[in-house]
């Protein structure tokens, strides 16, 4: 397949936009796509010195409105803010102790859902989009689903209504079964009348990426106890999240659905994607002697494991994975390792006519819906190495559904539509 995706900014721009936590701009090219125009962008990689995702980002877009620092240390978003987006990280979101002032939390230092609301408080966008891995919902173990709630119930403090839904990609068409979680949340006053209609056919994800009218099932999550009260209460001792796949946020009330994707369109696969043997550096063919040890990592098999505190050693079960991945099937979603030529069990390793092989980085950008080396250089064209590349692209997302998002807040900008 030729990949046809390119960047180009926006001529007629809708509104603008904010990006956190950018990596190599997943975001902005989906965005783009869908008539935003980003005016400021922040990307900083903790405990490094090199700042490799910043260097492709700057090449890529230029500096103007850039920013690498802690984002910690970003005071203001200069100018006019209609929409702030990010994937941020998946951390432990307890409030940490009530100030008299404002709304009066602060979170554990270091959290980054902190920053995000300091920026949203001083920014007030009419729109928010954010994305994030699905154990969100049910984080932490101690309290299933308590960090998603505090986030619902502080961002709900600031006007917004947020909905949610956790989206494979694969689901939409895309060659990737890539599962996260995006959120999107409205500045406004007014509130749907009927959640569920809201969750299944109303709301941005909605429209931008269609389910069955009929949601299975609806539990209705309390969240009118202040945050503090949150933190320390929510659905301790459970075993179980109550939040479901889908659901919107308001006045209070978390309403929450298990939704079914719809989709009638073309769906491609990890085949559609793949470059031609000829296309390919000999470095990514499997040596003969070494297949073995790939179908090994790959199989299921029970391991001895000695626990690192107590010492005591337990058996480790493995089940078996798909060796090779099939062309005709989506992939398995991406990790940060996927790349170096060392046997792994979650790289990806598929047979075409000449062997068994891994994945090029061009072909990890393709199941993310990103132009063909998008990441091959830095800063002064600087070299990217492949296992970078392949880091980069387990920490992006899927560039189409942004895109699709995209589209529907765009629609609704200079909207209160429900």
């Amino acid at each position: 397949m030729q990949n046809q995706s390119k960047y180009n900014e926006p001529k007629s721009p809708v509104g603008t936009v904010a990006e956190l936590f950018a990596g190599v701009g997943g975001f902005r090219i989906g965005l783009a796509q869908s008539g935003w125009q980003t005016i400021f962008s922040n990307q900083w990689e903790p405990s490094t010195k090199s700042q490799h995702a910043s260097e492709v980002y700057v090449e890529r877009f230029g500096t103007k409105g850039h920013t690498n620092i802690d984002i910690a240390e970003i005071k203001d978003i200069p100018g006019k803010v209609d929409l702030l987006v990010g994937g941020f990280p998946c951390q432990d979101y307890s409030v940490a102790k009530s100030l008299n002032s404002s709304k009066g939390l602060e979170g554990k230092k270091g959290v980054l859902w902190w920053e995000i609301l300091r920026l949203v408080q001083k920014k007030k966008p009419k729109f928010i989009f954010l994305e994030n891995v699905d154990r969100l919902l049910k984080s932490p173990s101690s309290q299933r689903g308590r960090d998603f709630a505090i986030m619902l119930k502080t961002l709900g403090q600031e006007g917004y209504l947020i909905e949610w839904r956790v989206v494979s990609a694969s689901d939409y068409g895309f060659p990737q079964r890539r599962i996260r979680v995006f959120i999107v949340a409205k500045r406004t006053k007014s509130l749907p009348k009927d959640a569920r209609k809201y969750v299944t056919q109303d709301g941005v994800l909605a429209r931008a990426l269609p389910v069955d009218k009929e949601a299975i099932e609806h539990v209705m999550v309390d969240l009118t106890s202040a945050a503090e009260e949150i933190s320390i209460n929510f659905n301790a001792g459970s075993s179980k999240s109550p939040f479901l796949n889908s659901g919107v946020y308001l006045a209070g009330l978390a309403h929450t659905f298990r939704t079914t994707p719809s989709h009638k369109g073309v769906k491609l696969t990890l085949g559609d994607v793949i470059l031609p043997d000829t296309e390919v550096p000999p470095s990514f063919f499997v040596p003969a002697e070494k297949i073995s040890e790939w179908e090994f990592l790959k199989g299921a098999k029970t391991l001895e494991r000695t626990h690192k505190a107590s010492g005591t050693k337990y058996n480790y079960a493995e089940g078996k994975m798909a060796f090779p991945d099939l062309l005709s099937n989506p992939s398995r979603t991406i990790l940060t390792g996927e790349g170096g030529s060392s046997p792994s069990r979650f790289k990806h390793i598929i047979k075409t006519k000449k062997g068994f092989r891994r994945l090029t980085p061009l072909e990890l950008e393709r199941l993310n819906g990103f132009p063909d080396n998008w990441t091959q250089v830095g800063t002064g064209k600087s070299a990217m190495s492949d296992v970078r590349r392949a880091f980069f692209m387990g920490n992006a997302l899927v560039v189409g559904l942004v895109a699709r998002v995209g589209k529907v807040l765009a629609e609704d900008i200079n909207s209160d539509k429900f």
